[in-house]
C-alpha cells in the first residue's frame, strides 16, 4: 500500500506579503543608490563650478585695476575686459559664467564734495550656473580696491558720474532698517541698481542722468519719485511732489523717502436712525404688569372661567414700554380673534410721575373707546409728554360659552440707534499727494471709490499712514456724520481703525421682518423693493434684528416682495415719501 508524505507549503497571502516586503526593501535600496549618485554628481559638478568661479576672481585680482569690469558697463557698474556672460564646457557639461562688477562708495573717506572720487572700490561678483539632470549654481564675491588715490581718481576719469544718496525714514523720523531701494532709468524703466541697506541709507554711484527711485519693504507702504509726464492712476503728473533726482558729475545728490507699516480701515455704513419695538406673543406672563379675570394658555389670552363658563369681562396691562433714544412713536399692532358676541379693544396709557393715565382723545383719537383695527398710527404722539406707554387689552363677552382671544401685540417706534445700511458706495481720499496735473489740480496718492457689502461692512487693507476723508459716492445719499470725527480721520502706522459712516437721504424705507406667531426677527429674509416707472429695483437681506433699510429712492409708489426659507412669501404695495417704516410678518 502506497503512503503519501504530507509537506506544508506557502499560501498565496504569504507569497504576496513576501513579494511586498521585497519590493519595499529594494525600493529603499534603489532610493539610497540614486541619492548616492546625485550626491556624487553634484559634488563633482559643484567642484568644477567653484574652480571656474575662483579662476575668474584670480584673473580679476591679477589684472590692472582699471581693467576690472565688464565690457560696455554703465555706472554703477565698472567697465573692463570681462564678458558679462560666457559659457564653457567641462566634462561634457556646459557652464554659464555671469560676471558683474559694481562700484562701491565708502563713507569712511567721505562722500560728495568731501571725497575727490566717490568710486572708492569695486565689488566683483561671479555666478556659475549649470543645467542637466541636477541643475544648480555657485556664487562668489570679493572686493578689489585701488592701490592708491591715483588709481581711484582714474576710475572717476574713466567713468564720470556722481553719487545719489537715498535715505529712508519712518512716520516718526527714525531710519527704516533694510528697506528695498530700487533705481530705475527714468526713460526706459530699466532697473539700474537696487540695495537693502541695514542702516536705512545708501549711496549709489551712478552715471550722470535722471533716475526714478522706488522705496518699499514687506508690510510697509511704498514711496517713489516721479517725472513730469508720468501717469499715476490714469492721471498725468505735470508737477511731481517728489521729482526724479538728477545725478550730476562729481556731485552728491540727496533724496529722502518716508515709509512705514501699513494699516487698515474697518468701515461700517449706517443710517442715522433705526426702529425698535416691544412685542409679546404671550408665551408666559413676563411682559404683563397687571391682569384681571383673564388667563394665558398656550400663547393666547382669554377670559377666565367660573363654574358657569367664561366671565363677562377682564383686562390686562403690558409692562412699561420705555424706549431709549426715542425719536417718534410708530404704531400699535395686534393679532386677535373675536367670535360673535365677544369684543376685544385696546387702549394706551402714559406715565405721569408714578401714576398711569389714559391718553386723551385730543392726542390719540378713539383711545377712550378703544381700538379694534390693527395697526393704530401713533406717529402724532409727543415723545416729550408720552415717553413711556402701556398697552391695555379689554376683553368682554355676552355669552358664557365664548371668549375673545388675544394672540400678540406690539408697539414700534423710531429711535436714534443706527441701522446697518448695505451696499453703499463711498469715496475715500488720503491727504498725501503725488503732484499736480496740467490744471494745477492735486493728484492724490490714495483716492478710490468702493462700497460696503450686503451687511454694510468693508475692510480696506494696505493703507499708508495719512489723514483720510470719506464722502458719499451716491448723489441720492449724503454723508451726515462719521465716527471718529471730525474729518479728515488720522490713521497711524500699523493700526486697524474702525470707522462708522452715517448716511441720510430724502426718502427711505426701514423694513422689519418677523415671525407672525412668535414676533421674533427673521434673519436673512430677502426683500425686493422695485418700481418700473421710477427705475428702481433693489434686493437686500435682513440682519440679525430682522431689519434692512432702503435709501436713495425717489418719492412714489413701490412694490415690496419679502421671502425667507420656511415661510410663505408675501408682496404688498408701499408709498414712500420721507422716512418710512414697515413691518412684515411671515407665516
Amino acid at each position: 500500500m502506497l503512503k503519501f508524505k504530507k509537506e506544508k507549503g506557502l499560501t498565496l497571502i504569504e507569497v504576496l506579503v513576501c513579494v511586498f516586503l521585497a519590493i519595499v526593501i529594494f525600493t529603499g535600496i534603489f532610493g539610497v543608490y540614486q541619492l548616492g549618485i546625485r550626491v556624487v554628481w553634484l559634488s563633482k559638478t559643484k567642484s568644477v563650478a567653484i574652480a571656474l568661479a575662483n579662476a575668474q576672481i584670480e584673473k580679476a585680482k591679477n589684472l590692472p585695476y582699471d581693467q576690472v569690469g565688464t565690457k560696455e558697463a554703465v555706472l554703477p557698474y565698472a567697465q573692463g575686459v570681462f564678458e558679462s556672460s560666457t559659457t564653457t564646457v567641462k566634462n561634457g557639461l556646459e557652464y554659464t559664467i555671469e560676471t558683474q562688477v559694481k562700484y562701491v562708495s565708502d563713507e569712511a573717506d567721505g562722500t560728495g564734495s568731501s571725497d575727490a572720487c566717490n568710486l572708492d572700490y569695486k565689488r566683483f561678483e561671479v555666478k556659475v550656473l549649470w543645467q542637466g539632470r541636477y541643475p544648480g549654481d555657485v556664487e562668489m564675491t570679493t572686493d578689489i580696491a585701488p592701490k592708491d588715490l591715483v588709481e581711484e581718481a582714474n576710475s572717476c576719469a574713466q567713468q564720470p558720474g556722481g553719487l545719489l544718496s537715498v535715505s529712508v525714514f519712518d512716520a516718526y523720523g527714525a531710519m527704516v532698517d533694510s528697506p528695498l531701494i530700487e533705481i530705475f532709468d527714468s526713460l526706459t524703466g530699466e532697473l539700474i541698481d537696487s540695495y537693502s541697506p541695514a542702516s536705512g541709507e545708501y549711496d549709489f554711484p551712478l552715471a550722470t542722468s535722471t533716475y526714478k527711485v522706488v522705496v518699499s519693504k514687506v508690510d510697509y507702504s511704498l514711496s517713489e519719485s516721479f517725472g513730469s509726464g508720468d501717469v499715476y492712476n490714469e492721471e498725468t503728473i505735470i508737477t511731481p511732489e517728489i521729482p526724479n533726482p538728477s545725478v550730476v558729475e562729481n556731485s552728491l545728490t540727496e533724496i529722502s523717502f518716508s515709509i512705514d507699516k501699513v494699516s487698515s480701515f474697518s468701515v461700517n455704513s449706517f443710517s442715522l436712525w433705526g426702529v425698535g419695538s416691544f412685542s409679546d406673543s404671550f408665551s408666559d406672563e413676563g411682559k404683563i404688569s397687571e391682569k384681571s379675570n383673564v388667563v394665558i394658555t398656550d400663547g393666547r389670552v382669554s377670559l377666565a372661567t367660573s363654574s358657569e363658563g367664561y366671565l363677562s369681562s377682564g383686562y390686562l396691562f403690558s409692562v412699561d414700554i420705555s424706549p431709549s433714544d426715542l425719536i417718534s412713536w410708530e404704531e400699535l399692532s395686534f393679532s386677535d380673534q373675536e367670535v360673535s358676541g365677544t369684543d376685544l379693544s385696546y387702549q394706551l396709557y402714559y406715565a405721569s410721575g408714578t401714576s398711569w393715565f389714559l391718553i386723551p382723545d385730543s392726542d390719540l383719537p378713539e383711545n377712550s373707546t378703544g381700538f379694534d383695527s390693527s395697526p393704530v398710527d401713533l406717529s402724532g404722539l409727543s415723545t416729550t409728554t408720552y415717553s413711556q406707554l402701556k398697552i391695555k387689552g379689554n376683553l368682554s363677552t355676552a355669552s358664557t360659552s365664548s371668549s375673545p382671544f388675544l394672540d400678540s401685540w406690539q408697539v414700534s417706534w423710531r429711535n436714534s440707534q443706527p441701522t446697518a445700511l448695505p451696499s453703499v458706495s463711498f469715496n475715500l481720499r488720503g491727504n498725501k499727494k503725488v503732484g499736480l496735473d496740467s490744471d494745477d489740480q492735486t493728484i492724490y496718492k490714495y483716492n478710490i471709490s468702493t462700497s460696503t457689502d450686503s451687511l454694510g461692512h468693508l475692510n480696506i487693507p494696505n493703507l499708508e499712514w495719512d489723514n483720510y476723508t470719506f464722502s458719499s459716492g451716491e448723489p441720492s445719499l449724503g454723508l451726515a456724520a462719521t465716527d471718529p470725527s471730525p474729518q479728515p480721520i488720522s490713521l497711524a502706522p500699523n493700526t486697524n481703525l474702525s470707522v462708522n459712516l452715517y448716511f441720510q437721504s430724502q426718502n427711505s424705507l426701514l423694513l422689519t421682518c418677523q415671525n407672525a406667531e412668535s414676533l421674533e426677527p427673521i434673519f436673512s429674509a430677502q426683500a425686493r423693493l422695485y418700481s418700473a416707472s421710477l427705475g428702481y429695483d433693489e434686493t437686500q437681506y435682513t440682519d440679525e434684528q430682522g431689519q434692512t433699510i432702503f435709501m436713495g429712492m425717489e418719492s412714489g409708489a413701490y412694490d415690496l416682495e419679502v421671502s425667507a426659507p420656511g415661510y410663505n412669501s408675501t408682496s404688498s404695495a408701499v408709498f414712500i415719501s420721507g422716512d418710512n417704516v414697515k413691518t412684515i410678518s411671515l407665516e
